[in-house]
């Protein structure tokens, strides 16, 4: 893409409606424009990134078997009546009447909708078990809705469900969507960390928050800082091994980890002093085990072994996919915008040109672009006639993990500058060498 045709409305101004860093930046780099309270407006630059955090999530909900599909926004309100749930679950739920004045309601989540669908085709164990998850729009209608695309109305979302035979089954799917929540989590460049939590209008007993560490979290989290100290990696995992899935839940979450709504005082004073910790946390999902607690209002039953109808049990699994991209910004960014993660980044580099109009200077940024493109990169090349200071400015403020700057100077030694946005380090180098250099970065991420 070339910033000339780009449609990048940045603002060297601070809206004074934003309260939080990733709301204003957001803002700032022409990332979101919102339309109504709590409800936005994606442009190209903040969809780019929407759309990278949605590919990671499908990656690896696919890598441990889960099944994709797409669910409608808006709901039958008789299925929520079925569960029980629609007088229950309170304002937030926005309700609606439809011409033929039907009760209808705009999904907050799926549990009703995917039991229906469930218990309409599937009636065998032989077909367990079975995990679908989708990703799609919700709306809660937030009392206070605030600090942007943190606490919206309106939210991008993936939630799953998986249906098993028995309890052990059913909980054995909760351990294997902890370790795929782990992996998506650090593939964006977070340290998302499973904490003990409270399971809400979802229900069930067994279930764990994903809170990344920021100021600006709506929960306070108490936490072992060994916790911190936890990595996934590239560790392979059998996802059908239940004692290995079992093993890495037990690996994240036997050192305290709690927010507010569960922390327990006594437990916590037995963590060693020094390693005692409260802080802020920013909630970007959570999984819940809730066994037949619609499976069995609802009639979602398989015929068992032996014959006879048994209830399934289910669990569901949310991650906050417009919510991420808040979250990110929150625990990467400097007084100068963001700082993306790579694997996340809109562009993966970012193409200086410091005397647009000059043929050198041109035909060097021109050979750039088409190399890194060659090489299945995707790089922001501004050929805009605007001075150094306000291009480094802008390149600073959205973010790109590297820079190449080009000028006359630098190209009469054969050189351009290659800047780290992260740790703002800059060598120069040939360009075939920073071609070389970016390359290598993106080579275990793509």
């Amino acid at each position: 893409m070339r910033l000339s045709r780009y449609f990048l409305p940045v603002l060297k101004e601070t809206p004074s409606e934003a309260q939080i860093v990733s709301h204003r930046l957001m803002l700032r780099a022409g990332m979101i424009k919102q339309a109504s309270a709590g409800i936005y407006s994606w442009l190209p630059l903040g969809f780019k990134v929407l759309r990278r955090i949605e590919q990671i999530v499908h990656e690896e909900q696919q890598r441990v078997g889960h099944i994709p599909m797409l669910m409608p926004t808006l709901q039958s309100a008789d299925l929520w009546k079925e569960s029980g749930r629609y007088d229950a679950y309170g304002p937030e739920m926005l309700r609606i009447r439809d011409r033929q004045d039907r009760d209808m309601l705009y999904g907050p989540t799926n549990e009703e909708l995917i039991t229906d669908i469930f218990r309409s085709h599937v009636g065998s164990y032989k077909d367990l078990p079975l995990t679908l998850y989708h990703i799609q729009w919700k709306f809660r209608d937030e009392i206070r809705p605030r600090f942007g695309v943190m606490r919206g109305r309106e939210f991008l979302m993936k939630d799953g469900y998986n249906f098993d035979l028995t309890k052990e089954d059913a909980l054995h799917a909760y351990n294997r969507h902890l370790v795929s929540y782990l992996r998506t989590y650090e593939r964006m460049g977070l340290q998302a960390i499973p904490m003990r939590a409270d399971s809400g209008p979802i229900g069930g007993d067994d279930t764990h928050e994903f809170l990344v560490l920021a100021e600006t979290g709506e929960s306070e989290v108490f936490y072992d800082s060994q916790i911190t100290d936890l990595k996934f990696g590239d560790r392979e995992i059998d996802h059908d091994d239940h004692a290995a899935c079992a093993a890495v839940l037990e690996e994240f979450t036997s050192r305290y980890a709690r927010t507010d709504e569960t922390h327990d005082e006594a437990l916590f004073s037995q963590v060693p002093e020094d390693r005692r910790r409260t802080a802020r946390g920013i909630e970007v999902g959570q999984i819940f085990y809730f066994g037949t607690k619609y499976s069995e209002p609802m009639g979602a039953r398989v015929q068992g072994p032996d014959g006879k109808p048994v209830p399934v049990h289910m669990g569901s699994h949310g991650i906050g996919v417009s919510r991420l991209l808040g979250a990110i910004i929150e625990a990467s960014h400097d007084e100068r915008g963001i700082i993306w993660p790579e694997g996340v980044t809109p562009f993966h580099a970012g193409i200086v040109n410091l005397k647009q109009g000059d043929a050198e200077a041109d035909a060097a940024c021109e050979a750039l672009y088409a190399a890194l493109r060659g090489l299945g990169l995707d790089p922001l090349y501004d050929d805009t006639k605007g001075g150094a200071g306000a291009k480094f400015a802008t390149m600073d403020l959205i973010g790109l993990p590297w820079r190449i700057t080009v000028g006359p100077r630098g190209l009469k030694n054969g050189v351009v500058e290659l800047t780290s946005r992260r740790t703002g380090e800059s060598e120069e180098m040939p360009p075939e060498q920073a071609v070389e250099r970016i390359a290598q970065v993106y080579a275990g991420i793509l």
